[in-house]
Parts: C-alpha cells; structure tokens; sequence
C-alpha cells in the first residue's frame, strides 16, 4: 500500500485553480450588485451560545506576560457583520476562514471557508432569490426549487410536523434505527431535527438545489419570527446533492429578544454540563443602537465548490487539511 507524501496538499493543482476561478466568481457577482466587501476578525472577546457548536479558544498576553485576555476563533464572521450593519454600511459580504471545533469528516473540517452577506431591505424571499441566482452561476444549474419545511415533512415523512405529538416522531425515528441519537430527554424540536437529517436531507436537492423554508420557531436562531404564523421563523436552508450548502434568515433586530435567546442557550448548556458563554455585549449593543431590518445568509464555500466540481470529499477541493495542517 503506497502511504500519501503528507507534507503535499490533498488537493490536486487543477482543483485548487479551479477554485480560485469560483472564488472570483463570487467576487464579481457581488460586485455587479454593489455589494461592499469587509473584512472583520478572526478572533473575538466574545463566543456564540449555539448549543449545536463548539467554538475554539486561544488568548492574548502581554509582553510584560501580566495580563492574559481570553479570546475565541469566529464561528462565523456574523456578530462582527452585524455590527457594521448597525453602524450604517449597507449591504456587504465576506470570504473569510471560520472555525468550529469537533467538526470533522468528509463535509466537514475544523478551519474552513465561509461565505457571508447582508442585504438591508430584502426579505427572506428576496434573498433566496439572490442565492439561486449565484447557484446557477456557480453550479451551472438551470433552475432550483423550494419546499416549505412542513411540505418536506409531508412529502418524505407523511408527517406534519406542527401537529404531530412526541409518541409520533419517536415512531418514525424507529424506522431510521435513530435510537441511539434520542436521549431520554429529548426535546421536539431535536427530534424534529433527527428526522430531518436522516430522512429528509439524504432525499432533497438530487436534481437541482432546494431551499427549504419556514424552519420552527424553535429552531429560529438568530432569525424573525413570522409574524403571520409564530409557529414558523423566517429561516431557510439550501441543499444540493445531499450536501447543505446554505443557511440564511431575516435577522432579529431586537436587543431585548436576542439577549434573551442567548440566555436560554446557557440555560440549557447548564442543564447539560455544558460550558457557558459571556454574551457578546458588543452585539447586544449594536442591537440597541438599530440594526436594519435585513436579511443574511452563511454559504460554506468548500462544499460549494466540492459539489461544483463533483468531488467526493473536502479535501480534494482544499490544499491542506487538518490531517496536513
């Protein structure tokens, strides 16, 4: 067995060309739309509460080695985005690396690129548009499709997931050998969660991209709720080839209902002897201040361009790895 020269990149020379022509691609898109480019921080006093990520942590010390200030690599590039939003910079994107620890696979790597941008004024609707529009750029598709997240359940689960009771969702977990990833104390919104992932992701998006729409309230994030129906937030996700490939949503604009979301995620991180964060003031305050009503979305660009390009794994779209970093 030939064992790999670790110190080359995974990824051939043809790939890695390839993806810089699909980064510039992306580039001139927004630069046709007037779409501004920042640059923020990789690192942050602050961290995220998301239950579902595991930041890393680092810190700074003095030369004097006296004071010691802990900081936390971006999971995303968002709460720094959000604050220039709020300072009144119209609409802006960012091609920066992010980093999420416990992350690891073949759709998955520690350190990897992300996609960001914020359009001031567009809805949830809009902004789909936009990503279709950029898919098609992109993945040479000529159309793509949307479904409702309680059309997907009807449709894959024949289940409606806003009337259907717990003792349901468990049955149907049963069909997909789900057990062992169902805690005793498992909460709808994680089974929800379970059933999607095994049942509805490996089934959407095969011919074209598919935006699924209208996530429950429960799993609104940072996002609006509707105000037309508070069961569902004004959250979508995009998939293609079975690969999620996008996540965006009206952004919640209001200080008072975002700290609160945070404090909700340390309580349920205490519940589950799971560490507690600081909440990111700086955010919380760009809030207070006014943040425009906008919508975002986060694109994973190394899965983005590993389907473009048909390959199987990150790796062969990335020079180097965390098994070659």
């Amino acid at each position: 067995m030939k064992i790999p020269l670790m110190w080359k990149p995974s990824a051939s020379t043809r790939n890695l060309q390839k993806r810089a022509n699909i980064i510039s691609l992306i580039r001139n898109f927004f630069a046709d739309r007037n779409v501004l480019e920042v640059e923020t921080p990789y690192m942050s006093r602050y961290t995220i509460t998301d239950i579902n990520l595991v930041p890393f942590q680092t810190y700074f010390t003095t030369s004097d080695k006296l004071q010691k200030v802990n900081l936390w690599m971006i999971t995303s590039p968002e709460y720094h985005m959000k604050r220039l939003l709020a300072s009144g910079i119209g609409s802006i994107y960012q091609i920066c690396h992010s980093f999420r620890n416990q992350e690891l696979g073949s759709n998955h790597n520690p350190e990897f690129t992300i996609l960001e941008w914020y359009r001031p004024g567009y809805d949830m609707y809009l902004m789909i548009n936009e990503v279709s529009q950029l898919f098609k750029k992109i993945l040479m598709c000529k159309s793509t499709e949307s479904l409702s997240y309680e059309e997907a359940f009807l449709m894959y689960l024949n289940i409606n997931p806003f009337e259907a009771n717990k003792n349901q969702l468990l049955n149907i977990a049963k069909n997909f050998n789900a057990t062992e990833l169902i805690d005793a104390d498992c909460s709808y919104d994680t089974l929800l969660q379970i059933l999607f992932m095994l049942g509805i992701e490996p089934q959407i998006g095969q011919k074209k991209p598919v935006f699924i729409y209208h996530f429950p309230s429960g799993q609104a994030g940072l996002a609006k709720i509707s105000k037309s129906n508070p069961l569902v937030s004004e959250r979508f996700e995009a998939y293609y080839k079975g690969v999620e490939l996008a996540n965006g949503f009206c952004e919640l604009t209001d200080a008072t209902e975002q700290k609160k979301r945070f404090e909700q995620d340390n309580i349920y991180r205490k519940l589950h002897n799971m560490p507690q964060y600081l909440l990111d003031n700086y955010l919380l305050q760009a809030l207070s201040h006014g943040m425009p009503d906008c919508t975002g979305v986060a694109i994973g660009i190394d899965r983005l361009i590993m389907v473009a390009l048909q390959a199987n794994t990150l790796s062969e779209v990335i020079a180097f790895p965390f098994d070659r970093c």
